[in-house]
């Protein structure tokens, strides 16, 4: 009895042993699946996808080698009647760990390890979808089909059926199993939660503009400015040209029609036949020229006060623009920039 007794002391003291150094052995008792001790060592990223059950899940942990059996990660999940908080998603994980340990870990955001794209302000919608495809791994076609179907979209009615304008530029989550539509329908209600915030439709008719041509003005002051600081000027330099029934003459619109992106315009780019030409038709152009941030949106709602009829960005390195109402100072600026083209 007493060697017995001793036998399983200096079994315990092993295990003790075991788990103070960081040992992770599997611990089988009658009636218990087989689990292993402690937190686990190393690093595996473990991907849940949607819908998987708990033991669809278990099977995954114990395929590479995190839990030492399904079963004994089920039955923490149904223990601690965690069934509907497992998310779908990539986790970072150890191997060799006790079941309830591997079931904190998926249950902590710390652990997901997020995939995310960023779409920078200014881009063209065909810009855009490059950038999806290139930062998703979903494939290029899927987004361009989407964006053909614009009803799945859940675009605003003001929007005309039409993307661009309103695939707003920010940082996106990428979950598992995510469609292109599931990416640009998500895009189009972060617009919706900017517009709300800028009260885009309460203020657009404050200025004699649609929800839509106010879009379009955040556009061209996207595609113009050189830094959020000069946002507003640029707005109210539009809105002034506007005013006096004169052309807009952007720079910016020309090169959206040509399909490019250059600081040198030349006088036969501006005859290039489309509706976006602004240098060939007064007015606005139809539409948006790319999709712009908030600080654009906000400047196009709230332009600066001022008598400003030109700007030129005179140093593009350094975003150096300068505005004038007066003919003589903004050919002199512009004789600036030339230069500054002439030696880069």
């Amino acid at each position: 009895m007493r060697r017995a007794a001793a036998a399983v002391a200096g079994a315990l003291a092993l295990v003790a042993a075991a788990v103070a150094y960081g040992v992770h052995e599997v611990v089988t008792q009658p009636d218990k699946a087989p689990d292993y001790t402690g937190g686990g060592s190393g690093t595996v990223i473990i991907e849940i996808t949607p819908g998987a059950s708990a033991g669809e899940i278990g099977r995954t942990l114990e395929r590479a080698g995190v839990v030492a059996s399904t079963q004994s990660f089920v039955e923490q999940v149904i223990t601690r009647s965690k069934e509907s908080s497992l998310r779908p998603g990539r986790y970072t994980l150890r191997r060799r760990m006790a079941a309830a340990e591997a079931l904190d870990l998926l249950l902590a955001p710390a652990s997901k390890v997020m995939r995310t794209v960023t779409v920078p302000e200014g881009l063209r919608a065909s810009e855009v979808l490059h950038t999806l495809a290139d930062g998703t791994g979903i494939p290029l076609k899927d987004f361009t089909e989407a964006v053909a179907e614009p009803r799945r979209l859940r675009l605003p009615a003001y929007a005309e059926g039409a993307a661009e304008g309103f695939l707003f530029p920010a940082t996106y989550e990428i979950e598992p199993g995510m469609s292109a539509a599931d990416l640009l329908r998500k895009m189009v209600a972060r617009f919706r939660v900017a517009a709300a915030k800028v009260k885009l439709e309460e203020l657009a008719p404050r200025l004699n503009l649609t929800p839509k041509q106010a879009v379009t003005v955040a556009s061209i002051v996207q595609a113009e400015g050189g830094v959020p600081a000069d946002y507003p000027k640029i707005a109210r330099v539009v809105y002034n040209r506007l005013a006096r029934g004169a052309k807009l003459e952007m720079d910016s619109t020309v090169n959206y029609a040509l399909n490019r992106h250059t600081l040198k315009v030349s006088t036969e780019d501006t005859r290039v036949g489309s509706p976006y030409n602004t240098y060939a038709r007064a007015g606005l152009p139809p539409g948006p020229i790319g999709n712009p941030g908030e600080s654009a949106l906000v400047a196009a709602l709230h332009p600066a006060a001022g008598t400003w009829y030109w700007f030129v960005t005179t140093d593009p390195r350094r975003k150096i623009t300068k505005f004038t109402d007066k003919e003589a100072e903004f050919r002199k600026y512009r004789e600036e920039l030339n230069r500054y083209l002439g030696t880069n």
